[in-house]
């Protein structure tokens, strides 16, 4: 891989000085967790939208297209007003979550357009519109959708008619480094519409409010200063980052307030002179709120501007650690072109060559997009439980997290995206590692292993699952991701971190301890789990501990998972043992686990209780079991759930056991055949060879009839990956009754028609990437055991057969097919949207959403879920791979039979 500009500043000495300013500052700080002091912790009542303006922040900020340092001390984002609104733009506005269809649902639109690791070059894309931006209306509309029909399709910005005509602002930023802590920021208003309008663009610095929560902590200050070049500048002191000056050239003015609470406002209480929302009051209302000593802790550089139709203004401002800038330096235009030069052959070097360039693009994009989403997350939770000058609500202590008060975050965290999901969550994050190794190696494994330190690990091994309830439970892929990282990095550089493996395997042991002492209820190796991060897709909360009929469930996801984890345990350590022959011992151990659980999945109990399966014959899928008293019911939903077993799979080369003298593997193995062979039966397939050994819940025959369902047309395959839930389920839903209640589960393959977790579950039909590629992966592991001996219908029924690898590409194809033009030249992640299917200025800008519709593929939900939707970037990597090989095999064979032609011709 060729060695560019960026790979040098990744990799160098100065690798953390790069890092200290990127993207850390949120889209959304109100209506978090982390914000809440209510006294029944309703986080998005307590601190919504219309507060935020006006309300200091205790554990972060926020602000549009923003920038701040990795300790979010000093943030820099963009303000805008175009003359209509009600309030100054500052931040996002979205929807709560009871107030759409799909609650944490932003109503703007913007693109991560670009991003370099170091963030030595960034962009991005807002839509901002000339008129009133409608608040009042989107709320009003979506809450009489959520009230009528629940069906209906969520009522977009779009819809109000705002960009009609064009009428909108391009606002476009960029960043640009001239070093470490030299940043240039170029701000680019383009007018869409037909007429002339004025825009009024409010660079922004605020220092996050640290001093009003302790007394005595020390209070930076900012101010403005004279410069000989006459640019305006505001200069920042701080403590701990020192002396930062803001050049701003040709700015109307700059106006300053503190980042504090307006009271009055709020509470009706009197207050700070110049608070919070004090520029916004000036601007729009002309009110006395700014400080006319052009001091304070938040401050904004105003610039008016009148834009003629299709003309856009720029504005170039300079950020610098630096107490004597007084202006933007030597050559700022040849500062962008050279970092946008390097992106360029970054991203060169990193995506393959094979690439069409729609795919080169979408992959571009998405890189983007997760680059964009790494935030700073401040969170401490004693602090939060106790209170500090900020007394907590009586009751705090036996309410949310009560029971995590060793968590500590001050850490940069790829979060799912900026707005929707400003917080982390378990297994997202370790999807988002997998795209992340492809820019920023380091960063990925420092992701990984984040969730596994002590601050965040509780003491008896349990991972928290995300902010709003860390005692939930997400499937457990810390170890997988790692080793995909490491397969990633022996093939891109041929090099492998034992040191890397050995802190995750030793951190994971607790974390597995955990779900074994947790969560295997009845001691019988069957684990429940509860939601799982799969939300509604069980007819009933699977996480209540009120389950219908007072009965216990068995789950087939949760028992797959603690499987998949074993075998991802025995993996690493088989891999660490190379290097430390100790591991070898772990290895034979998590193999034994393996074999345990899945004698468990295979049935309940032993035969002579008279249990039920967790497999179905008759079906050819897994199901759920929930158990009241003797009785076990089936719950038949035909859905992911059914699916999953077939991911715990590893393929094991007995060979090189051997070649790698490997006696207490091997030992265990034959202890096994020799003792318990039909347990053995159970888990490893293909035993009787002596060069491959497959480990799987699902061996060839139950594998070729689960295949069956999930890639028919008519079941779970879409043209777009596959769905959550069958779409047999469309015209025959699941329903069953107990003890008089009746519990149902359609297709529904956009927003789903149930309540449960107050309406913000959609696990009844839509196509989520995050599982699609998971499933992918143990396609291809299946098939590096049964190569092109395993050949099934793809799709079913069509005659067509595929080899596994085959099936894996067709998958991720269909995928990638979401987000490329079609033959009609229309994107399917659009919809029926046809401003951004085929407006110039809007087409080609990608949305990754959070899950996609079963049937037509269209974005659904949070609209920015960048993260684990980013993984489209491996699975076009991974198809244009596939394609070069194909091409390196079809070359040779052609030739080979273009000679044996001519021979016989001769």
């Amino acid at each position: 891989m060729t060695d560019t500009a960026e790979d040098k500043r990744l990799n160098g000495p100065a690798r953390a000085d790069w890092m200290r300013w990127g993207p850390y500052l949120s889209e959304r700080q109100w209506g978090t967790v982390r914000e809440d002091y209510s006294e029944g912790g309703t986080a998005w009542d307590h601190l919504p939208h219309d507060n935020a303006r006006s309300q200091a922040y205790r554990w972060g900020e926020d602000g549009i297209a923003g920038l701040s340092d990795d300790r979010q001390r000093l943030c820099l984002s963009l303000a805008l007003w175009n003359g209509n609104d009600p309030i100054l733009k500052e931040r996002m506005y979205g929807l709560t979550n009871d107030q759409g269809n799909h609650g944490e649902d932003v109503k703007e639109y913007y693109f991560y357009q670009d991003s370099t690791p170091t963030h030595s070059y960034m962009k991005m894309l807002y839509k901002y519109p000339h008129s009133a931006f409608p608040y009042s209306d989107l709320m009003a509309e979506n809450a009489h959708r959520k009230a009528t029909d629940s069906a209906a399709l969520e009522y977009e910005l779009m819809d109000t008619g705002l960009f009609d005509e064009d009428r909108y602002f391009d606002i476009g930023v960029e960043y640009a480094k001239r070093s470490a802590d030299d940043i240039l920021v170029r701000i680019t208003a383009t007018n869409r519409g037909p007429e002339p309008h004025p825009i009024w663009l409010l660079p922004t610095l605020v220092f996050r409010n640290t001093w009003s929560w302790r007394a005595g902590s020390d209070r930076p200050e900012m101010s403005a200063v004279p410069t000989p070049s006459g640019s305006a500048a505001i200069e920042t002191r701080h403590s701990a980052l020192g002396t930062t000056r803001l050049i701003c050239p040709e700015a109307d003015a700059l106006l300053f307030v503190e980042n504090e609470t307006n009271t009055q406002r709020l509470y009706g209480v009197p207050g700070p002179t110049f608070p919070k929302d004090g520029i916004n009051d000036h601007l729009l209302h002309g009110a006395p709120a700014v400080n006319p000593d052009q001091t304070g802790t938040k401050a904004a550089a105003i610039y008016r501007r009148d834009v003629a139709p299709g003309q856009s203004v720029r504005i170039v401002l300079r950020l610098a650690a630096d107490g004597t800038a007084t202006d933007l330096g030597p050559d700022a235009d040849g500062v962008f072109a050279a970092r946008l030069a390097e992106a360029d052959a970054f991203y060169a070097a990193r995506l393959p060559t094979g690439l069409t360039p729609d795919r080169a693009d979408i992959a571009r994009q998405a890189h983007a997009g997760m680059l964009w989403s790494k935030q700073f997350f401040h969170f401490v939770v004693a602090d939060w439980l106790d209170g500090d000058d900020v007394p907590p609500p009586a009751g705090r202590h036996k309410g949310r997290n009560a029971h995590w008060r060793h968590f500590y975050s001050e850490d940069i965290i790829s979060m799912p995206d900026t707005w929707e999901y400003p917080w982390f969550a378990s297994w997202d994050l370790c999807f988002h590692t997998i795209a992340l190794a492809r820019t920023d190696l380091t960063f990925a494994k420092e992701q990984v292993m984040l969730l596994c330190r002590e601050w965040f690990m509780k003491p008896d091994g349990q991972v928290p699952a995300y902010e709003w309830a860390f005692d939930d439970v997400n499937p457990p892929l810390q170890v997988w991701a790692g080793l995909k990282i490491a397969e990633y990095e022996l093939e891109t550089f041929g090099t492998t971190d034992h040191a890397f493996m050995r802190r995750l395997f030793d951190h994971s042991l607790l974390y597995f301890t955990w779900w074994v002492n947790r969560k295997d209820a009845e001691g019988n190796n069957l684990f429940q789990g509860g939601f799982l991060g799969l939300d509604n897709i069980s007819v009933f909360d699977r996480s209540s501990g009120n389950l219908p009929g007072g009965g216990r469930l068995y789950q087939s996801d949760g028992t797959t998972w603690v499987g998949f984890f074993a075998l991802q345990m025995m993996q690493m350590a088989q891999k660490l043992q190379t290097s430390d022959p100790a591991y070898a011992e772990m290895a034979s151990k998590f193999f034994q686990h393996f074999v345990f659980i899945a004698d468990s999945l295979d049935h309940l109990g032993r035969e002579s209780d008279g249990l039920a399966d967790l497999w179905s014959e008759e079906d050819g899928l897994y199901f759920d079991v929930l158990r009241i008293g003797d009785d076990f019911l089936p719950l038949k939903a035909r859905s992911l759930v059914s699916l999953i077993p077939m991911i715990a799979v590893a393929a094991l080369d007995l060979s090189s056991l051997n070649e790698a003298d490997d006696p207490l593997f091997r030992e265990r193995l034959d202890w096994f055949r020799r003792e318990q062979d039909d347990l053995l039966g159970k888990a490893a397939h293909g035993a009787g060879e002596d060069s491959s050994l497959l480990l799987s819940f699902v061996g060839r025959d139950r594998l070729i009839r689960l295949l069956g369902p999930m890639l028919d047309e008519a079941e779970f395959l879409s043209p777009y990956g596959i769905r959550s839930l069958s779409r047999r389920h469309l015209d025959d839903p699941f329903s069953i009754t107990i003890e008089g209640g009746t519990f149902d589960a359609g297709y529904q393959p956009a927003e789903s028609h149930s309540g449960m977790f107050g309406g913000n579950s959609n696990w009844r039909g839509p196509i989520w990437i995050p599982m699609n590629y998971i499933l992918i992966d143990a396609l291809r592991t299946h098939h590096a055991h049964y190569g092109d001996t395993l050949r099934v219908e793809c799709p079913t029924g069509s005659g067509q057969m595929m080899t596994l690898d085959e099936v894996a590409d067709d998958i991720a194809g269909r995928l990638a097919a979401i987000f490329e033009r079609d033959p009609a030249g229309n994107r399917p992640v659009y919809g029926g949207t046809t401003k951004m299917q085929n407006d110039p200025h809007w087409r080609d800008n990608i949305l990754f959403y959070e899950y996609f519709h079963g049937d037509i593929g269209a974005g659904i939900g949070a609209s920015h879920q960048t993260g684990w939707t980013g993984l489209v970037a491996v699975l076009v990597e991974s198809l244009a791979q596939a394609k070069a090989t194909q091409a390196a095999v079809t070359v040779p064979l052609v030739a080979a039979q273009k000679a044996s032609v001519s021979a016989k011709v001769a």
